[in-house]
């Protein structure tokens, strides 16, 4: 006991060495071994003071010692959340009902290896915006690091639940920002061709009307610019890993040929449920767990609701319901808000495919039929000059005929499959934006209760799927 307190600082410097050299080796930046003799002077030396703020003899103020504790805390919970695990809040129900709104999650970093900061210079705790402002960033972008993970503890795998950063949200209209970009100008896009469709004028490129929508909106919204972590996050499942080829059929997923929703029992689609006339009892749905958040009424007798098959054989029992049916689109039913968008691939959400998901290192051909689902690959996500222009791509300013992958990508489909803005509206999810997997739910609050029975008792710190 006399050896420990005589050599404690000594003690103390060697555990604080052996752990920044262990996280050195992990991080793979060696000259960070520079830091070694800074660790040396605050336990040994301590010529210099490093924590300038607070006296080292000496009683200091409250206010001081409070603000060196805050200053601790804010170091700490800011390494904690780049290298090991955050926190993340379901704001929508596109995984119900394996995931329900208001779940706080635990989100492991260590699990897929986390990203060394990206936007290294940003306001701690917030992601991209400022507190108390409505569009000031939080960020500065004169520095950027490119992106690099640290080994992890496992790859991601089919069906592994997986926290992103929205692949769409490089550019956001702050005004609407629960909402996509590019969804939008396609969607205004197409308004303008059917205007000119059904004014008998002059049609023009597809081209033309996209222009013409981001212009208007450049001139009435305010408009940024997002670099990849300082995106949006969003929680999906990861039904399709690089080389896996995908084809969705009738609403199923098929992976590599095989049904990939067998195992799934929180699976929820659309169905339209039809009465005798009488409305339904919201009391007795809610006790089935089904809101009014999640009706929709089309008629006096017509509902549209989104359940799992075990709340359709519960709704078959209500007396004044004739009929519970699943909805689809059917197949062929071009749906232009469908990845990638374009009628030489007239899939829709419920009949989409078949599609291989670009794996690093991979080859594949391009022409003209198939740019639209690599595109943005390789001009957004990899970030090279694509052109097309008289029948031929250009890429880089040189004639491409194929095209190798730079990054693994994966695709995510939210279990709530009629409610949820995934993979089949925006395309692959790159590597890079990949920032871990829900480990368990630490707290759950159901907004549609008050008081106590807010918390889902029997939710807490249960795990994800």
């Amino acid at each position: 006991m006399e050896f420990i307190k005589k050599h404690a600082s000594r003690i103390r410097f060697g555990i604080a060495s052996l752990a920044w050299i262990l996280w050195v080796i992990w991080l793979g930046n060696y000259w960070f071994l520079l830091g070694l003799p800074i660790i040396y002077d605050i336990y040994i030396t301590k010529k210099v003071n490093w924590t300038f703020w607070k006296k080292r003899e000496g009683k200091n103020s409250t206010f001081i010692e409070w603000l060196d504790a805050l200053i601790y805390a804010v170091i700490a919970v800011t390494f904690i959340n780049i290298f090991f695990f955050q926190n993340y809040k379901i704001p929508t129900g596109s995984m119900e009902k394996e995931l329900l709104i208001g779940d706080h999650l635990f989100v492991s970093k260590l699990s897929y290896g986390p990203r060394t900061p990206m936007t290294p210079i940003s306001f701690p705790f917030a992601h991209h915006t400022l507190p108390l402002t409505r569009f000031t960033k939080s960020y500065v972008e004169w520095v950027q690091w490119p992106y690099r993970r640290l080994a992890g503890l496992r790859d991601i795998k089919n069906n592994h639940i997986v926290v992103f950063n929205f692949p769409e949200g490089d550019t956001v209209i702050l005004e609407m920002q629960n909402q996509s970009y590019y969804a939008i100008v396609r969607q205004f896009a197409n308004e303008l061709y059917e205007r000119d469709l059904y004014t008998q004028s002059e049609l023009r490129g597809t081209g033309y009307y996209k222009s013409e929508a981001r212009r208007f909106l450049e001139q009435q919204y305010n408009i940024t610019a997002r670099p990849v972590d300082k995106r949006d996050n969003y929680i999906k499942r990861c039904i399709a890993i690089p080389g896996d080829t995908l084809e969705i059929t009738g609403g199923e997923v098929f992976i590599n040929g095989e049904s990939a929703d067998s195992g799934l029992e929180n699976l929820q689609f659309q169905h339209i449920v039809r009465t005798d006339g009488t409305p339904l009892n919201m009391r007795s749905l809610e006790r089935l767990g089904i809101y009014p958040t999640d009706v929709t009424r089309s008629s006096s007798s017509e509902y549209y609701i989104s359940i799992n098959e075990e709340k359709v054989e519960n709704l078959k029992n209500f007396r004044n319901i004739t009929s519970v049916t699943r909805w689809e689109n059917p197949p062929g039913n071009f749906s232009r808000a469908v990845f990638p968008h374009d009628p030489a691939h007239p899939w829709n959400e419920d009949n989409f495919g078949p599609l291989v998901i670009p794996a690093k290192g991979a080859t594949v051909t391009i022409d003209t039929n198939n740019i639209s689902l690599y595109a943005r690959i390789i001009n957004a996500y990899e970030l090279n000059d694509l052109e097309i222009k008289d029948g031929n791509i250009y890429i880089n300013g040189e004639i491409a005929r194929s095209y190798t992958f730079e990054m693994n990508y994966y695709f995510m489909v939210g279990d709530n499959r009629h409610n949820s803005l995934d993979s089949r509206y925006w395309g692959f999810v790159p590597e890079d934006h990949v920032v871990g997997r829900p480990v368990f739910i630490w707290l759950s609050l159901d907004s549609n209760r008050s008081g106590i029975r807010r918390v889902r008792w029997n939710r807490l710190f249960s795990g994800t799927g």
